[in-house]
């Protein structure tokens, strides 16, 4: 038998820097904690909210969700727009953006040990489109800001979250931002929705978190 108990892989840590989430913290430690629901202003809590249930997020680890880059994630989505890192045990320190790239093989004998989330002063904002409450979204978007630079996460395309960095120099308008922000992305077909439906939810859930970030009032439209 191997005891793992005493490894601290369930627990999180803050220090001025980072946040450090072990792998086995579950779904429901993270979406409780005060100091990165403060950091991210509601954003990892909002992700997380709508995920079955207290009792499924409280056996749920933030390691499994994260090592497995499901497509329709909404951690994976919310995570992508921080400066956020894993710490693989044979791979190091990777970014997210990097890892969430990597193809999901049954080989794979990595481990995933923690999660960093850097503290570099981004605010962000979390919105999906779900079909019922606790259904798989049908799209879902995270945006950050960091001066003028957004972080524009979209998860559930239905493939995996990509992010891409938007400079807000030469736009006229965010919802000139926001669409082109959006058009950066591939979408897909499925059960729950076709390219078109999420290609423009896509824009218009961008658009208004980026209304959000910057106090202006949300354009229901």
């Amino acid at each position: 038998a191997i005891d793992l108990s005493g490894l601290g892989l369930d627990e999180i840590t803050e220090d001025e820097k980072e946040f450090s989430v072990g792998c086995m913290v579950s779904l429901r430690q993270l979406e409780t904690h005060k100091g990165i629901d403060a950091y991210t202003k509601g954003a990892v809590k909002e992700s997380l909210r709508h995920i079955v249930g207290v009792q499924m997020r409280n056996c749920a680890t933030v390691g499994g969700s994260i090592f497995a880059r499901f497509g329709f994630s909404d951690i994976l989505t919310c995570m992508m727009a921080l400066d956020t890192y894993v710490e693989l045990y044979h791979g190091g320190i990777v970014p997210l953006a990097e890892f969430a790239k990597r193809p999901v093989r049954r080989d794979d004998r990595d481990i995933l040990v923690r999660i960093i989330i850097k503290k570099d002063g981004r605010k962000a904002a979390y919105a999906t489109q779900r079909n019922t409450e606790t259904d798989f979204p049908v799209i879902a978007c995270c945006v950050s800001r960091g001066g003028n630079v957004w972080y524009v996460s979209v998860g559930a395309r239905p493939s995996r979250a990509q992010v891409v960095k938007v400079n807000d120099d030469g736009f006229d308008s965010l919802a000139q931002m926001a669409r082109e922000a959006a058009d950066s992305f591939s979408y897909g077909t499925n059960t729950r929705g076709s390219s078109g439906y999420r290609r423009q939810l896509a824009s218009v859930y961008t658009r208004r978190l980026m209304e959000r970030l910057t106090g202006r009032s949300v354009n229901r439209g």
